[in-house]
């Protein structure tokens, strides 16, 4: 080819697709102008076709039925001849369709390929060049060409032909093992163990950076290729403690062509390494040597913390005052600690060896020890009673808190038992029962004492009232003024024994037990009393903050709310006055507070008001139980109460009520 036959085909490769439709029109529209020029271009194809086929006549057989691609292209890269492996490499058929070089190279590749083409002008040939083609399905494939030039009579070039050979899989294939090699290499470089590979002349093939850290080697791993391993170790050998030992076991190591694990290496500055070898042998021969460095020092400390801490919980186990027993999965005891044969009775050269259900000696407990050995082998922990019979013969309780022992592969091999003697507890149980009981009759019978006393001492003022107001009728107008007045007091003073009977009575009952209880919705309940109480229009209850649900008995949170607000409404001397509850939750407590801006109370008071009886005001519709009552409610629900107060300000109520789990 000629240089301007190079030019031409460059300036093809670099057409667009659309350029050869455009070209196409232009063509088509110009036809006439160029009818001459194409009758000669036809004539000389004819000529061209013809001399390939005296020049390619003799190669036929062979290139239309190898396996690998074959074509023919003219000067400006135009296919005019290809066998079958082209036609189904490429796709395209050129007895139908045109096909050009220049429109098939990936564009990446180009400027490659205009080089390769130079070759081919300057040399006539070229060989292997690989690059990426595209095929008529836009598929990219990536090939390796031979090419040649073809000359006339004349050796003028007038053809290009080449043998491709599609090496796709090939790359592929090839730029995995890359990949795969460079992960390889990454890894290496940044192992957390030092590593460095010797030929068998050791020589430095290959390291990492934990290598060059470990010998404090001033330089990257690249750049220790070649070097000779001895020279470097020799080096610095002194940063281990004992540096003619160090080398010395590394010869000794070589010359004994075995491999060898857990070598330990103490350095000065109190670093323990951990050395391996491993000789690379073919066929019989040494061919390298591979070592790795690990650094132990925190396994080597943890390993002698980890004995000191094995020896002091053994001493723990042995001498702590639980029981413990350790079993196989057939039940069969394989340690007990002291404390476990104080509790039995037995020695331990009288357990090893035999079932656990042995030392209980109670059939009775059969049924339980079967099912919890059973829960064990599934790997169930639990706790249980156990009632057991002691080797003097008594009987002892125990609590047992079983776990399934399992071994370094996470198989289960048998059971461990943590065992407290609860003897003295369950007896001590009954007796907190036996009370309970006693002080819940008592409490009732207190309480039944109580409504009747109140029913007894309410019938004599009931009478008393009556009598009274029967004398007043049948006496109207002939009393004076002052005997009037006295039979007001007397009414007054009647009211006021009948409400201090009652208050008696709720406060005796303020403190009982519940037996029964219910989820009560306190905005119910502070809802409910703002229908029923009294409140003059110059007060405002408000709730500030949405009140919870809780457990406990209903009445009591109606008692409690009641009082705080009747109180709270009684001692109002403002124009305009407020009540407002809130709420907040105080983790494993309830928190409520009711303000008002009544007359307040002084401190010294304070401690003082939820004592029974207590009055700071001397009104009729007093009693001095209704805080004692509130306090009581309060104590019921392990709670607690304070306040905040100023004289002429107002007050501010606090309680709390503990929560419990439903």
């Amino acid at each position: 080819m000629s240089q301007d036959q190079i030019e031409i085909l460059k300036r093809a490769l670099k057409r667009e697709k659309s350029a050869r439709k455009s070209a196409e029109k232009i063509l088509e529209d110009k036809s006439k102008e160029l009818y001459n020029i194409s009758s000669e271009l036809k004539q000389s194809n004819l000529k061209l076709n013809n001399i390939l086929e005296e020049k390619l006549s003799t190669l036929k057989g062979i290139f239309e039925n190898i396996n690998d691609a074959y074509l023919v292209m003219d000067l400006f890269g135009n296919v005019i001849k290809m066998n079958d492996g082209a036609v189904d490499l490429f796709g395209y058929d050129i007895t139908k369709e045109q096909f050009s070089i220049p429109n098939i190279i990936y564009e990446e590749d180009e400027e490659y390929a205009y080089k390769s083409f130079t070759k081919l002008q300057q040399r006539g040939y070229f060989n292997n060049y690989i690059a990426r083609v595209y095929t008529k399905k836009k598929e990219i494939k990536w090939v390796q060409i031979n090419a040649t030039t073809v000359f006339d009579k004349n050796n003028k070039p007038i053809a290009a032909q080449g043998i491709i050979r599609d090496i796709t899989k090939d790359k592929e294939a090839q730029d995995l093992l890359i990949e795969s090699k460079n992960r390889l290499s990454v890894l290496v470089l940044n192992l957390n163990s030092g590593v460095v590979l010797e030929d068998e002349n050791r020589k430095i093939i290959s390291s990492n950076i934990k290598f060059c850290k470990f010998f404090k080697i001033d330089a990257k791993p690249d750049e220790l290729i070649g070097i000779d391993c001895k020279l470097v170790l020799e080096k610095n050998k002194f940063l281990f403690k004992d540096p003619s030992s160090f080398m010395q076991r590394m010869r000794d190591v070589i010359k004994g062509r075995v491999e060898i694990f857990g070598d330990q290496l103490e350095m000065v500055d109190g670093t323990i390494l951990e050395r391996n070898y491993t000789p690379i042998i073919v066929s019989g021969k040494i061919k390298g040597f591979f070592w790795t460095f690990r650094d132990i020092t925190l396994e080597k400390k943890y390993n002698l913390s980890l004995e000191a801490q094995k020896e002091k919980y053994s001493n723990i186990i042995a001498n702590m005052n639980l029981g413990l027993m350790e079993v196989n999965t057939d039940d069969e005891i394989l340690m007990i600690n002291q404390s476990f044969s104080d509790m039995s009775g037995y020695s331990e050269e009288e357990l090893i060896g035999k079932k656990g259900i042995e030392v209980y000696k109670l059939n009775s407990q059969e049924e339980i020890i079967n099912n919890e050995n059973l829960k064990r082998k599934k790997g169930i922990s639990n706790s249980y009673e156990l009632e057991i019979k002691h080797k003097d013969g008594g009987i002892r309780y125990w609590l047992v808190s079983g776990a399934p022992n399992y071994n370094l592969h996470g198989e289960i091999i048998g059971g461990i038992g943590i065992h407290l003697d609860i003897t003295q507890f369950r007896a001590l149980e009954a007796q907190k029962e036996k009370i309970r009981k006693e002080l819940e009759k008592s409490n009732n019978q207190l309480h039944e004492y109580a409504h009747i006393v109140s029913h007894d001492l309410k019938s004599p003022l009931r009478s008393i009232e009556a009598l009274t107001s029967w004398i007043k009728s049948d006496n109207e107008g002939k009393f004076d003024d002052a005997t009037l007045e006295n039979f007001s007091h007397l009414d007054a003073t009647i009211e006021t024994m009948e409400k201090l009977i009652s208050g008696v009575l709720n406060y005796s009952s303020a403190g009982a037990s519940l037996l029964e209880e219910e989820n009560v919705d306190l905005n119910h309940i502070v809802s409910n009393l703002q229908k029923t109480l009294f409140i003059p229009d110059n007060i405002h209850l408000s709730v500030l903050n949405k009140l919870p649900i809780v457990k406990g008995d209903k009445t009591k949170f109606e008692q409690l709310f009641q009082n705080f607000i009747s109180n709270a409404v009684k001692f109002c001397d403002k124009e305009k006055g407020i009540v407002e509850i809130d709420y907040k939750d105080n983790n494993t407590f309830h928190q409520f507070s009711i303000r008002d801006n009544g007359i307040g109370i002084e401190k010294k008071y304070h401690d003082k008001i939820f004592k029974i009886f207590t009055l700071l005001n001397e009104r009729e519709d007093s009693t001095g139980i209704g805080l004692s009552i509130v306090k009581k409610i309060i104590d019921l629900y392990e709670g607690d109460i304070w306040l905040e107060s100023k004289p002429g300000v107002g007050t501010v109520f606090y309680f709390t009520i503990k929560k419990y789990k439903s």
